[in-house]
């Protein structure tokens, strides 16, 4: 396991970041800033912070000297507010440090709302940001990438790598490794079928902020994308981080059809094969977050997401079993990974 590097007086790496973006801070504001007060980010590793500027609240980001994703999410920020979707906007930028300064959009997170009982209130209220997102596929600067069978291969490689072999020690048989390979083309296959339009690939909860005229911002779109249409929608419905009752998340599927199908001219399939497509992207995604919550710890020494792999592995079990196509696949769960988890 790789832990933070250590530099000279005993200052690990990311506490002398931390300096230095203080430094940074106190140099743009004209402020002081005593007490960097960190607040929620996510799986990647960027860090993010509240600071002030003596009137307002604003929110440091250290990238860690991630320029071209840094550079992405501006640009991303920049296509969003031209689509009048609300985001943080840039106040400052080091593009050599990797640093970024930008408004402070409140911490009051549409997960703070949510529970059982209140989730077919919310969910559906984001639906028509979720459209508008759909509608960016280029930002002034370039065209978004493109999702392609490729990526979505090399996510799912993520969770061969660092959860079933680096953090289970799991080594497949041939016939099991034919069984992954399957499951893997198959679910991959399913998302080239669907329109692709614009995707934020980090649509949840986390990273949706109610605003106080009960609107939504947000943030976390690095990694913003032309990827198949059920992504977000899944994204935010089996949300990687929280799990909700399934019969209330499928109504809450189909009625995200319903309102893009009436928003849009590509989406002509029927109800049946939105789900499928809803079910199987899904699949995808908790493989990959499964992968990246392992490398979190096992390369970059961070147990923070360990938690949340029972949860992403228990939807691939439970989804998976919904499908004829992929017995085989829940069994190798069911009898190799599952035990291994438990195990750890």
């Amino acid at each position: 396991m790789t832990w933070p590097a250590i530099c000279q007086r005993g200052i690990s790496v990311e506490n002398k970041r931390e300096l230095q973006l203080q430094a940074w801070c106190e140099s743009v504001t004209g402020c002081p800033q005593h007490d960097l007060q960190p607040v929620f980010g996510d799986a990647r590793p960027w860090r993010y912070y509240r600071v002030s500027d003596g009137v307002r609240s604003l929110i440091a980001v250290d990238t860690m000297n991630t320029e071209a994703a840094m550079q992405s999410y501006l640009a991303v920020a920049d296509a969003y507010a031209l689509q009048n979707i609300q985001v943080p906007e840039l106040v400052a930028v080091n593009t050599q440090r990797g640093f970024m300064l930008i408004t402070d959009l409140g911490s009051h997170l549409l997960l703070s709302q949510l529970k059982a009982d209140s989730i077919a209130h919310w969910y559906p209220k984001v639906y028509a940001d979720l459209a508008e997102i759909m509608q960016v596929q280029q930002t002034p600067q370039f065209e978004l990438p493109v999702f392609a069978a490729e990526h979505m291969h090399q996510e799912l490689d993520l969770m061969a790598e660092w959860l079933l072999r680096e953090h289970l020690q799991l080594q497949f048989s041939a016939t099991e490794q034919q069984i992954w390979q399957s499951f893997c083309d198959k679910i991959v296959a399913s998302a080239m079928e669907q329109p692709q339009v614009g995707t934020h690939r980090k649509f949840h909860a986390r990273n949706i902020l109610l605003q106080q005229d009960h609107s939504f911002a947000f943030t976390g779109f690095h990694d913003a994308a032309i990827g198949p249409i059920t992504y977000d929608a899944v994204s935010l419905l089996r949300d990687c981080y929280i799990r909700w009752p399934e019969a209330i998340v499928c109504d809450l599927s189909q009625q995200c059809f319903e309102y893009l199908r009436s928003a849009r001219s590509d989406l002509t399939v029927d109800a049946a094969t939105w789900q499928r497509w809803f079910d199987w992207m899904g699949l995808q995604r908790h493989c990959y977050v499964s992968g990246l919550f392992a490398r979190r710890y096992r390369r970059d020494g961070n147990p923070g997401y360990l938690q949340d792999i029972p949860r992403n592995l228990a939807y691939l079990h439970d989804i998976a079993g919904n499908y004829a196509e992929f017995d085989d696949f829940k069994t190798l769960l069911v009898e190799r990974v599952l035990p291994a988890l438990d195990a750890t």
